[in-house]
C-alpha cells in the first residue's frame, strides 16, 4: 500500500481538529442554560386564559393583541401573553382595532 505525502497527513490532521473544535462547541451549546422566563416579552397561556402578570392576549395567526376590556377579549384563545401593550409592540404585534 503506498505510503500518503506528507502534505495529504498534514490536511487530515487538520480536518480532525476541525470536526472536533466543532462538535466541542456543539456539546458546549447543549450544556447552556436556557434563559428565564423573565427575560421574555411573552409567556404562554393557561388554556385559554393569561396570567395575572402577563393580561394581553395575542394571536400569532393574525399578529393581533388584544387588551382587556377590548370587544374580542374573552372569546379570544391566546397563542401568547405579554405583560405589556409595549412588549406586545415590541415584538411586532398590532392592537386590535376594537
Amino acid at each position: 500500500m503506498p505510503a500518503k505525502p506528507a502534505a495529504g497527513k498534514a490536511k487530515a490532521r487538520a480536518k480532525r481538529r476541525v470536526i472536533s473544535a466543532t462538535s466541542k462547541r456543539k456539546a458546549r451549546a447543549k450544556t447552556r442554560p436556557k434563559a428565564a422566563p423573565a427575560d421574555r416579552l411573552w409567556v404562554e397561556p393557561n388554556g385559554s386564559t393569561c396570567p395575572e402578570s402577563h393580561p394581553i392576549k395575542a394571536k400569532m395567526s393574525s399578529r393581533i393583541f388584544h387588551v382587556i376590556g377590548g370587544l374580542s377579549y374573552d372569546r379570544t384563545q391566546p397563542d401568547r401573553c405579554y405583560q405589556s401593550p409595549e412588549a406586545a409592540e415590541t415584538d411586532g404585534l398590532r392592537r386590535a382595532k376594537r
